[in-house]
């Protein structure tokens, strides 16, 4: 059960934003086995001066078109999956909507299975 919050700066179109959306359920899809309709997705935009990186950092040329991808997961998957999720990621993005990988950041949150309840107050993989 991924919960995905995806943060970029405002102005993209909402057909850019959802082949964003759809490009990571995607990815999650075939690199993490998420389940079909699992699909618990965010986008949040911001104003220039409420949206700050690093243009640079570790050697990575960013720009305005950077997209903050942030992922809780179980933390049940192994570090090859991973690879895999952040290498499908930055393909799929790249092809549509055009974002170039140097500005696609992902961080993913690893979380006990008991710490999700999907509605009706049951904690459903405790």
């Amino acid at each position: 059960m991924p919960l995905t919050c995806v943060s970029l700066l405002k102005g993209k179109p909402p057909e850019y934003r959802l082949a964003i959306l759809d490009g990571l359920y995607q990815a999650m899809r075939e690199a993490f086995d998420v389940p079909e309709d699992d699909r618990f997705m965010t986008i949040d935009e911001y104003d220039k001066g409420n949206f700050r990186y690093g243009e640079n950092f570790l050697g990575i040329a960013r720009d305005d078109d950077l997209v903050i991808v942030q992922i809780t997961v179980n933390n049940t998957r192994g570090l090859e999956q991973k690879k895999a999720l952040f290498a499908r990621i930055a393909e799929l993005l790249a092809k549509n909507p055009g974002i170039r990988p140097e500005n696609i950041f992902v961080n993913l949150l690893e979380v006990p299975k008991e710490n999700w309840s999907f509605g009706n107050g049951i904690a459903q993989y405790a």
